[in-house]
């Protein structure tokens, strides 16, 4: 009987010996408590504790810290998953700034780079390099159509495609995407896509679509021909059956403000008959492109065009100078004041300076009412057409300022609306089945911000400065900001088709 009695004293202390163990922390577990949840999907704000083992969220619900395990109070504080940028443009700017602090301080954890067209080539070398030098956000990476397009026809791209030419496009596009591009870009607008046929287009788009992905368009216009230009987008998804998004939509000149309702008919009928077609926008009324951008008929030196093009955009005071090479004095100034001191009409200057090398400028062309009636559709999602060191505002402080101002101040959108919009609606276009949402099994690519304080600081005169009221945000389970400041941790991964 006593050694009975042991046996079952020696057996109750290894049971409970078991159990502390099972209690105690996993490595590297962190538990968040106290916050709102946004959980992605548009649901209501609720509370809800949080607990990361390694790169995954393990448990959402009303949790107890095990001993070892880093707590974070976030008493106060939404919660929600990492905001994804379906329109990012920081492809090189890796190379000076892996933490992407512009980026991340804006809740970022996902970009989409490769856009409006262009792209690294061959896609292998960049995945590579990239590999080796990981940076603080995941990556994905598009397909470029002008970049397809150069490969093939060289300098020789002022005209339509040959058949042959096509047939070598193509197979290039499905070279790329077998590489681990998640889609085709075009920018239609632009000196090189803009001599492409819609039919063309549509080859590529096939293409891409033969390994799962969609195409997204900086279309053909975003001025007068606005319409046509949305009608070939929509056409090229029709007929190359593939997803399509019309990126950073906008009516971008005086003549065509106020046609917001037009377009989301037309999109909204596309809709009903099947096309799977979604947008993004970023919240400012000024875009930023090149100079040449403003004549559509490429008659740049022709006073007439010019003239039509300047009356287009409301006048030179419209036109704003990112990047001047013969002219750094005029950087920040608008091109009536520039035209004004060098002695020149608008239309001499324009003349004079549109050769002179690549001229950046930011057009302060649309109106509230157009973005608001954009932004509130279903199929819009939020994306920047910013990134790392842009000379734009949207680059710094595109998703704080949704979250802040267009959600507290303008309340155009609800808190979790703006969240899905940012989030789970970007995930699924790219088809990332683990980001985008929180739930157990999730990857913890997580945002935590103040809904009282969080805010955009950048402006036309200071595009470059971080948010605010961003407290903590993880990218694959690590931190990358805290307090206001990159942590230096560099988790992000590539996500490949």
């Amino acid at each position: 009987m006593l050694f009975r009695s042991k046996l079952v004293a020696v057996l109750f202390t290894l049971t409970l010996s078991a159990l502390v163990v099972a209690q105690r922390a996993t490595p590297g577990s962190t538990v968040i408590r106290g916050a709102q949840l946004a959980d992605g999907t548009g649901a209501p704000l609720r509370p809800a504790d949080l607990r990361i083992v390694g790169d995954r969220i393990t448990e959402v619900g009303t949790i107890s810290p095990r001993d070892g395990e880093q707590v974070i109070d976030a008493t106060g504080l939404v919660v929600a998953p990492g905001a994804i940028d379906a329109h990012n443009h920081s492809t090189d700017g890796f190379d000076a700034d892996p933490d992407a602090v512009s980026q991340t301080s804006q809740g970022l954890t996902t970009l989409l780079v490769g856009q409006d067209g262009s792209s690294p080539f061959p896609l292998s070398d960049y995945l590579a390099r990239r590999t080796a030098s990981p940076a603080a956000v995941n990556i994905a990476v598009l397909v470029g159509h002008a970049t397809i397009r150069r490969q093939v026809m060289g300098n020789d791209f002022r005209r339509p495609a040959t058949q042959a030419e096509i047939a070598r496009m193509e197979a290039l596009v499905e070279q790329e995407m077998r590489s681990g591009a998640v889609g085709l870009s075009s920018g239609l607008e632009y000196e090189v896509g803009s001599y492409a046929s819609t039919e063309e287009v549509v080859g590529l788009a096939r293409a891409a679509a033969l390994h799962g992905g969609f195409y997204i368009s900086h279309i053909r216009d975003e001025a007068d021909k606005s319409m046509d230009a949305i009608r070939e987008a929509l056409a090229i998804g029709e007929k190359a059956k593939i997803p399509v998004q019309i990126t950073h939509i906008k009516l971008g000149t005086v003549g065509v403000w106020h046609r917001a309702p037009e377009v989301i008919a037309m999109i909204n009928a596309a809709r009903a008959r099947g096309v799977d077609v979604t947008a993004d926008i970023y919240p400012y009324l000024a875009w930023q492109s090149n100079l040449k951008v403003l004549v559509p008929d490429k008659q740049y030196t022709n006073p007439a065009s010019v003239k039509e093009a300047l009356d287009d955009v409301g006048g030179g005071h419209n036109v704003q100078f990112t990047r001047l090479p013969q002219h750094p004095q005029y950087v920040g100034k608008r091109l009536d004041e520039a035209a004004k001191a060098e002695g020149l009409s608008e239309v001499d200057f324009f003349i004079r300076i549109v050769d002179e090398g690549e001229v950046g400028i930011i057009g302060h062309t649309m109106i509230a009412d157009d973005m608001r009636a954009f932004m509130q559709q279903p199929w819009t999602m939020i994306a920047s057409d910013g990134g790392i060191n842009n000379n734009h505002p949207r680059g710094a402080g595109t998703f704080p300022r949704v979250l802040g101002p267009i959600v507290r101040d303008e309340q155009w959108l609800t808190l979790p609306d703006a969240v899905r919009k940012m989030t789970s609606m970007p995930a699924t276009r790219l088809r990332l089945t683990d980001r985008g949402r929180v739930a157990p099994g999730m990857k913890a690519d997580l945002m935590i911000f103040n809904p009282a304080t969080v805010a955009d600081r950048s402006t036309f005169e200071q595009p470059r400065l971080p948010a605010t009221g961003m407290a903590y945000v993880f990218v694959n389970g690590r931190p990358v900001w805290t307090d206001g400041h990159a942590t230096g941790e560099r988790p992000g991964v590539l996500l490949r088709r």
